[in-house]
């Protein structure tokens, strides 16, 4: 249920129930292994965003970039959210330059939400990671350069990959870094803590990860999930490519809620989206795709696989999420 466009008695701030209610629905953002790495602090006028450290993956992510992305994605999952009930939100990104930890201060303004903002807040309830096969059914192109306009409105920038000698070295990027990851013992010591189990809560359970991957899907343990063997897909489907020019704290977290946007500008049209990061998460296959896809410029944040899902798919489960409750506290 939709709450009431609720309002103190200023006017300024909506009430906790619009809050609440926004907030169940930025920690549907998706992040790295659903590890939900976020904590939110609530004031009498504000939202605070802050990284939460106990959910940093070592050896997974050990500079924190997908943490950051996964952030950034649930701010932008908020931001629309609020929207959706009537308010503009007013964000001011790593407010306090002596904790690292704070990435946003959140103001609200009341607005009039608009047909195409209530879409994308339902794009989120319905938005899945689907690591199936795609058709081979095109994307139509300006449902791309839309995708691309609505990440890039978030302070990053969104290019489609294009197909042929690029694709395959992105192909190859993917492979040399599972084979990598496959090998490094830490790696899999901490994929088996986060997924493979019918988890109530967080990680990637079983039932959500592919039994055979394709060469782009990460490998999770002890999957679950069949489908069809529709040949070789390796070209099919659209991705899309998130980048910034500069690789900082700020970027990372922009590059997040630039992914969010795709993502749920995706979900609206009805195509199926999976977010990619595994060949960004080592420095030589991000150096490799850095190299061959941006001519080095600019740094690679994660790659969104676009495209439609077989029509005789079955409809994907929702992935855990932790209660409110251990998220969500009063601002201190």
């Amino acid at each position: 249920m939709r709450p009431k466009r609720g309002k103190t008695m200023t006017g300024r701030h909506p009430d906790a129930d619009t809050v609440r209610a926004a907030l169940a629905l930025a920690v549907r953002a998706p992040s790295i292994h659903n590890s939900q790495p976020w904590q939110w602090r609530v004031g009498d006028t504000t939202v605070h965003l802050y990284i939460d450290d106990d959910r940093s993956l070592r050896h997974t992510d050990p500079d924190n970039r997908d943490l950051l992305i996964s952030c950034g994605a649930a701010l932008h999952h908020f931001r629309v959210a609020a929207r959706s009930f009537g308010w503009h939100t007013v964000v001011h990104r790593l407010p306090n330059p002596d904790d690292p930890r704070h990435l946003a201060a959140v103001e609200f303004v009341p607005i009039t939400p608009t047909a195409d903002v209530v879409s994308m807040a339902r794009a989120i309830e319905d938005r899945r990671s689907d690591r199936r096969r795609l058709t081979s059914w095109e994307v139509p192109a300006p449902f791309v350069t839309a995708m691309a306009a609505a990440g890039a409105a978030e302070g990053a920038l969104v290019s489609e990959i294009p197909g042929g000698s690029t694709r395959i070295r992105l192909v190859e990027a993917f492979r040399e870094a599972a084979a990598a990851h496959r090998a490094d013992p830490g790696y899999q010591d901490e994929l088996a803590r986060w997924s493979g189990r019918h988890a109530d809560s967080e990680g990637v359970p079983a039932r959500n990860a592919v039994l055979s991957p394709d060469p782009l899907t990460r490998e999770f343990h002890a999957a679950t999930l069949t489908e069809a063997a529709i040949g070789d897909l390796d070209d099919h489907g659209s991705l899309m490519l998130v980048h910034t020019g500069s690789d900082d704290q700020l970027s990372r977290l922009r590059a997040g809620e630039a992914t969010s946007a795709v993502l749920l500008s995706a979900t609206v049209y009805g195509l199926a989206t999976c977010p990619l990061t595994e060949p960004l998460e080592l420095p030589g296959t991000r150096e490799m795709l850095r190299a061959d896809v941006l001519s080095d410029s600019g740094f690679p944040q994660i790659v969104v696989r676009v495209g439609w899902a077989a029509t005789s798919a079955a409809d994907l489960p929702a992935t855990p999420r932790r209660a409110l409750a251990e998220v969500v506290r009063p601002l201190e």
